[in-house]
């Protein structure tokens, strides 16, 4: 992937962690029910695609990731 898409992705990522961790956050409804979107899982999902979103965009960067041995 190139340098734009990858920022992109991580954008969107961070975006939807945020998103999710708000929505996580907010109090519970007892009228409404229970949950049926698991929020906190989802959130750690997003966090976790932005950090391999980082961790590529230092590797275009020109820095190393990664294993040293390699």
């Amino acid at each position: 992937m190139d340098l734009p898409t990858t920022l992109a992705i991580a954008v969107a990522a961070l975006l939807f962690a945020v998103f999710c961790g708000w929505r996580g956050a907010r109090p519970i409804n007892v009228l409404k029910g229970p949950r049926m979107v698991p929020w906190r899982p989802l959130m750690v999902a997003g966090a976790v695609v932005a950090l391999l979103m980082a961790a590529h965009i230092l590797n275009l960067l020109g820095m190393k990731t990664g294993d040293p041995r390699y």
